[in-house]
């Protein structure tokens, strides 16, 4: 049964190549236009990644059990929605804090009945997630009754933007989830656990590993990373829209995949994943400082797919180089 590799060395050859990618995209861009390295700039990009890395924490898990999770996206837009519900003065007008710990229980729970359906009623994760990116998007929609939220709380909104040391809060909270996600992986029994039952689920079932469990875990988690990223990213926005999180889903799922995370499961490390966050959210500004216009739109899909693709072949060909080593 595999479990995470003990490397030697800070990063891997996948992870060298990303380090390589941003460093010749930052010198190209900055060559063009220098605005690129201000430091309004790159501030803006590192904010720009603090949700994204949030919920690639919890996803990156649910892909090393060897599931998926396409839903993200469509359970902020949800959430945003009760966020907004529970806390705006034009609506039940509670204390933001008691709001806060609310979406977070209702992000958490909504990955618990997930991950059920997954562990316990056996239906792919793929369909049970397609199922509710549709399903959350439209009663997010049905919550907010075709209509915008606004009226957040002014000191909740003010922390969003301007939080400790003058970093908006999203950078601390997405630090502060690294953190715990790196003791997880590389110090925890549980962390292991999750590895193995992607590397093998029958020999973890032979070996008492409860694989239901894991699994439940770590959709529970992302839900509740999912909730937790919406609580500092959505209060920067001048108000709540239907249309959050559309596509957000998609970005995730290929940071985590162009990192180095096995679709298969079993194998991936966190540092690959924080890089393809830096270098997928990095397309957006980089194409703006290039001026492409419009085109820039049509363009960051191109690249998203194409990073994913390559990401998808180059892990296929892994394994089948594995498979061909194990074999002699």
């Amino acid at each position: 049964m595999r479990v995470p590799e003990q490397r030697h060395s800070i990063l891997d050859q996948r992870e060298w190549s990303l380090v390589i990618l941003i460093v010749l995209v930052t010198l190209v861009v900055s060559w063009v236009d220098s605005g690129f390295l201000a430091a309004g700039n790159l501030k803006d990009i590192l904010v720009r990644c603090a949700p994204t890395a949030i919920v690639c924490c919890g996803v990156m898990l649910v892909i090393v059990t060897g599931e998926i999770d396409i839903s993200v996206g469509s359970l902020m837009a949800l959430l945003a929605a009760i966020m907004g519900k529970l806390m705006s003065v034009d609506h039940a007008q509670l204390p933001w804090g008691l709001a806060a710990v609310l979406t977070l229980l209702a992000g958490a729970c909504v990955g618990t009945v997930t991950g059920a359906l997954v562990a316990w009623g056996s239906v792919p994760s793929i369909i049970v997630t397609l199922g509710l990116l549709t399903s959350f998007r439209g009663l997010s929609t049905l919550l907010m009754g075709g209509e915008n939220i606004a009226g957040l709380p002014p000191s909740l909104t003010e922390l969003a933007k301007q939080g400790p040391g003058g970093v908006p809060l999203g950078v601390w909270v997405a630090l502060a989830v690294i953190g715990v996600q790196y003791v997880l992986i590389r110090h925890t029994a549980l962390g292991r656990r999750l590895f193995a039952v992607g590397s093998s689920q029958y020999a973890s079932v032979m070996t008492g590993l409860s694989t239901r469990r894991l699994k439940l875990f770590a959709f529970a988690y992302t839900g509740f990373l999912t909730a937790l990223a919406t609580l500092v990213e959505v209060p920067r926005l001048p108000m709540i829209e239907a249309g959050i999180g559309r596509e957000f889903e998609l970005l995730v799922v290929t940071c985590v995949v162009v990192g180095g995370v096995s679709i298969a499961g079993g194998r991936g490390t966190l540092w690959g994943v924080l890089l393809a966050v830096l270098l997928m959210t990095m397309i957006r500004p980089v194409l703006t400082f290039l001026e492409l216009g419009e085109a820039g739109e049509k363009w960051t899909k191109a690249i998203q797919g194409a990073f994913i693709l390559t990401a998808v072949v180059s892990d296929s060909l892994f394994r089948r180089r594995s498979r061909t080593e194990a074999e002699k």
